[in-house]
């Protein structure tokens, strides 16, 4: 690796760096069960519900002691194909 690439590399300052925090919504009666929001998430924020929807499925909720690990990624949404699942950004709280 040449000097010219490899100096200006500078790692990122996780206590400074800009995390954004995402609130997962699921519409129940959509969801076909499939799995891959949960499957894929970077996160690990989804788990396969005890309750079924109207279809029979196990739709995806939020897992416990997983609130506030969404970074809102947007990975679920892209995922779905039965457009079940969504993501928004929670605004920061400024003091």
């Amino acid at each position: 690796m040449s000097a010219e690439f490899g100096s200006s590399r500078i790692p990122i300052d996780l206590s400074t760096a800009y995390v954004p925090k995402g609130a997962v919504f699921v519409i129940p009666g959509r969801c076909k069960g499939c799995g891959y929001c949960i499957e894929f998430c970077p996160q690990h924020v989804l788990a396969a519900s005890e309750d079924i929807n109207p279809k029979g499925y196990h739709y995806p909720i939020v897992g416990e002691g997983k609130a506030d690990a969404c970074i809102h990624c947007g990975f679920c949404d892209v995922v779905c194909p039965e457009f079940a699942i969504y993501t928004e950004e929670i605004a920061p709280v400024i003091p």
